[in-house]
C-alpha cells in the first residue's frame, strides 16, 4: 500500500470511527493511555455463550492513528474467540493500518488499542478463572 493510501485509510477511520461508543453492560471491559502523548482507549466487548465476541465497541481521545487503530481493532475482534485475541499481535494491527514503517512514537500510538485489548481479555480470563476456583 502506498504511503498515499495508508493516510486515507487511518484518516477514513480517524474521521468516521466504526463502533465509537460504549456498551450497556460489557462482558470485557479495559482502559489505559499513553502519558508521553496523552492518547487514551478504552475498549468494551460483548461475549456471546459460545465464547465469541458480539460487539465491540471503543472510545477514547488522540491522534489520528490511535483512534484508527482503535477502531480497526473493533472490526477484526467482531466474531472472534478469547484465544484468537491473544494471539494477535503488532504485525496484525500495523497490517491492517497499512504500513509497518512507523516510527518508535508513533508504534506506541498504533499499538496501544492493542495492549488495551489484551488487558481487558485477560483481566476476563483470570476473573473467569477466580470463579471456577
Amino acid at each position: 500500500m502506498s504511503d498515499e493510501i495508508y493516510r486515507e485509510v487511518i484518516l477514513d477511520y480517524y474521521r468516521n470511527p466504526r463502533n465509537k461508543g460504549e456498551i450497556e453492560k460489557p462482558d470485557i471491559s479495559a482502559e489505559d493511555y499513553n502519558p508521553l502523548c496523552g492518547d487514551k482507549i478504552s475498549f468494551q466487548m460483548q461475549i456471546n455463550g459460545n465464547g465469541m465476541v458480539d460487539t465491540a465497541k471503543f472510545n477514547g481521545e488522540g491522534c489520528a492513528i490511535s483512534q484508527a487503530s482503535a477502531s480497526m481493532l473493533t472490526e477484526m475482534v467482531e466474531g472472534k474467540n478469547l484465544d484468537e485475541m491473544r494471539e494477535m499481535n503488532k504485525d496484525d494491527v500495523l497490517e491492517s493500518l497499512g504500513t509497518t514503517d512507523l516510527g518508535p512514537v508513533r508504534i506506541k500510538c498504533a499499538l496501544l488499542p492493542l495492549k488495551v485489548l489484551k488487558l481487558g481479555v485477560y483481566s476476563y480470563l483470570g476473573e473467569a478463572q477466580k470463579l471456577k476456583e
